[in-house]
């Protein structure tokens, strides 16, 4: 009999594969077949088939928990660990009333003895403009020059290969960067900036910056619909080409795990706030700040703590003083040959006597997959919950949960009355965080229209998420496709809400976005939010120049909710004469004249007027009111022109002098991401190997098994319909489980055949 103690498998890493091959192999050996076969289905049931990170992006090796020290990065080689480059961030932001510049300098120190190109993922302001870029070395400074993408990577890429430093910023999304920095000598420090001018944002009486820290990793569904490209030469074979997401390997980075590695990337945060008003109350919802006050409009704020990670976003709030909050704004620029303008006008609101509120339909749809795990999920159910309790006995109302499964809790829209309320409020109560992003389904449902008959219900969509994919065009897709009567209501969640995908989504359905970055706040941010559901829209809205000839933005205006500005932004040959905005409020007519003569100084109009004229071109592009080549024909216009990084234009900044000597090798050191604050990073990314817990509790860490054990415990509650399953390319603890079961009654089955032919002999 062959002994089995020389088996030996060569070439397979010691993960999840390398387990299971070295079971397989042991189960080949006849001595041992039967319980390797046993021993491979309980090991199934404990290691996950795949591996969490790829070979490309080590995370949960990255550092060792007793080196670690904020700002420091160990990577794992062959003779042990060595440290990587060091990022440090200083985050300068001016406010001149209706506009941010922000300044962000980005310092990488390279501590190892290597030349390295280092790259990095960064977020920026969705609605910003970045226009900048410089890179510091020594006593130099390069200027980045604007270029069409392709043309810019090709530059860095000579220039790369040549020794000489260079640094290129692209644009993955609009609130999506990267930076790569390329020929970083040993002991080295090179520093990169980028300017960028954005808009304050404005709700009610209430203006606010948001400084973006950290992306979030994103879910990035497998193509589930693909498009076949046959050969032309007649042989059959052809070519899928369906990818959701193209670009997945640029919008995603290394994740450190909370757990075991200590936050990186330190920030520092500079705000100096010119409001242009007296100001009242000024404050940041997740930063302690001190604050100078060297007059009444101006405040200058800082950390309080000095640095922080990188692991949420920054928010400041300001108030006038005595709630005497403006309600026009006017301002000009002269650049060029040509005159910007920029107006923001709040429509004046009905009172509760004048208004005519009527029924409504509102589908709430709330995000339970495994990046809301943590203290998001806790925001989302408490929203929702709130939001239920607002509901009026005539409005109609579902509730729709998803994460890589989808479930509708009725089969349509139900009466408002207490006991579907309480059905509702015992089904979020009972949600958990796991399992993937299937936001597309979701949405579709959602925007599905039973349509009632008399069409008398005001049909709404309030949709609860961190917005945490990589797949936006899709879900902007099939808003515009089938947004018909409904309006959607985008809640963003958590310490770093994709942005984008809220703004735009909002956009194209004609609703607005609202964040919630902290159980605290929210009742606040969800009163304000009905403030918007529960009142008449100003529609009908349009705007004329009297004497200038005017390219404005938005062409068409949208309808705007109550306590929200409208924000015109146009270019002029001329600043005479006056702008005429009217509308109706509810039933009743409205206008304002503006002279524009009268308008004040402003600061970088320019630039979010062509940044706007983009925006308007991608939304023209999904609605199909141009062509993709049209939208990026306007696209390539506008960003060459102003200097500003798009899709189609890159910055790219090159050091003349050759730095790093001929034939030293060039290291690619791809740097890590902090975990958003208030995430779950096994909900996230997977749990890792553990005791197996009873079987109780594994229920309750099952995707949506958690739901259907969680309301045995309320008998009122009526379970809904089963669960529709979508698309799955997230790992799951499911799947290892039914593996191992399935392995195991193979296992079984070897040991009963034999037994039954030895009975029948």
């Amino acid at each position: 009999m062959t002994m089995c103690n020389d088996i030996r498998i060569e070439g397979v890493s010691e993960n999840g594969y390398g387990v299971l091959a070295r079971l397989v192999a042991l189960m080949a050996c006849p001595l041992i077949g039967v319980f390797g076969a046993m021993l491979l289905g309980f090991a199934a049931l404990f290691v996950d088939l795949r591996p969490v990170w790829s070979a490309e992006t080590p995370a949960a090796t990255l550092l060792k928990p007793s080196e670690a020290r904020s700002g420091a990065l160990l990577l794992k080689t062959g003779d042990g660990y060595t440290e990587a480059v060091r990022l440090g961030i200083d985050v300068d932001v001016t406010v001149s009333g209706p506009t941010a510049r922000a300044r962000v300098t980005q310092v990488f120190k390279n501590t190892t003895q290597d030349w390295v190109e280092a790259t990095y993922v960064y977020p920026l302001p969705e609605g910003g403009a970045a226009d900048t870029l410089k890179m510091v070395v020594g006593d130099r400074i390069v200027v980045g020059e604007i270029r069409e993408r392709r043309q810019a990577r090709a530059i860095y890429e000579q220039a790369k290969r040549s020794g000489r430093k260079a640094a290129l910023t692209e644009q993955q999304r609009p609130n999506i960067f990267t930076n790569a920095v390329a020929n970083i000598g040993p002991g080295e420090t090179v520093l990169v900036q980028i300017e960028v001018q954005e808009p304050v944002h404005q709700s009610g009486d209430e203006f606010s910056l948001r400084v973006p820290l950290v992306v979030g990793p994103r879910y990035n569904p497998a193509p589930v619909v693909q498009s076949v490209d046959l050969r032309s030469d007649g042989s059959g074979w052809g070519a899928s080409t369906a990818d959701p997401v193209p670009d997945r390997d640029k919008i995603t980075s290394p994740v450190l795990d909370p757990a075991v590695n200590a936050p990186v990337n330190p920030t520092q945060i500079t705000v100096r706030l010119q409001a242009g008003f007296p100001l009242g109350e000024v404050k940041s919802a997740f930063h302690a700040i001190n604050m100078d006050a060297p007059d009444a409009s101006t405040r200058i704020v800082k950390l309080a703590e000095g640095p922080v990670p990188a692991d949420r976003d920054f928010e400041l709030t300001w108030k006038a003083a005595d709630n005497k909050t403006p309600s026009v704004g006017l301002f000009r620029e002269h650049v060029g040959d040509a005159d910007y303008m920029m107006a923001f006008v709040t429509p004046p609101a009905l009172s509760e006597a004048e208004q005519k509120p009527r029924p409504r339909e509102v589908v709430f749809v709330i995000d339970n997959s495994g990046s809301m795990g943590g203290t998001s999920i806790a925001q989302a159910k408490a929203s929702l919950i709130y939001a239920l309790g607002r509901l009026q006995p005539n409005d109609r109302f579902n509730v729709i949960r998803f994460d890589n499964t989808m479930t509708l809790l009725f089969p349509d829209c139900v009466p408002a009355d207490s006991e579907h309320l309480d059905r509702a409020k015992s089904f979020v109560g009972a949600l958990q965080a796991a399992g993937g992003t299937e936001m597309v389904p979701a949405m579709q449902a959602a925007l599905r229209d039973g349509g009632v008959s008399d069409n008398s219900y005001v049909r709404q969509v309030v949709f609860l998420t961190d917005g945490a994919i990589g797949n936006e065009q899709q879900l902007f897709d099939t808003i515009a496709a089938m947004r018909g009567r409904s309006r959607v209501f985008m809640v963003g969640i958590g310490s770093a809400p994709n942005t984008f995908l809220m703004t735009r989504a909002a956009e194209l359905g004609r609703g607005t976005f609202t964040h919630i970055g902290s159980v605290d706040q929210v009742e606040e941010r969800m009163r304000g939010l009905f403030a918007k559901l529960e009142n008449p829209v100003v529609t009908g809205l349009s705007a004329t120049f009297s004497d200038a000839k005017a390219d404005m933005t938005p062409a068409v205006i949208p309808d705007v909710y109550r306590g929200e500005p409208l924000v015109l932004a146009a270019r002029l040959d001329h600043l005479t004469g006056t702008v005429e905005i009217k509308g109706r409020v509810g039933d009743r007519p409205w206008s304002v004249k503006l002279p524009l003569a009268n308008a004040a100084e402003g600061k970088g109009l320019s630039k979010l007027w062509a940044r706007r004229k983009i925006a308007d071109a991608e939304v023209a592009r999904t609605m199909r009111q141009i062509t993709p080549e049209q939208a990026d024909g306007t696209i390539l216009a506008l960003a060459l022109d102003h200097h500003l990084v798009t899709r189609l234009t890159s910055l790219v900044a090159i050091d003349e002098t050759p730095a790093r000597p001929e034939g030293e090798p060039l290291k690619l050191s791809e740097l890590p991401l902090n975990l958003p604050a208030g995430w779950d990073f096994a909900k996230v990314f997977g749990e890792q190997p553990r005791p197996l817990a009873p079987p109780s509790e594994r229920r309750a860490e099952a995707g949506d098994g958690s739901v259907h054990l969680a309301m045995n415990r309320h008998p009122a509650v009526v379970a809904p319909a089963s669960p529709v399953v979508l698309p799955k390319t997230a790992t799951d603890a499911e799947l290892r489980m039914m593996a191992g079961a399935v392995l195991l009654m193979l296992a079984l089955m070897m040991i009963v055949i034999p037994r039954r032919r030895l009975a029948i002999r």
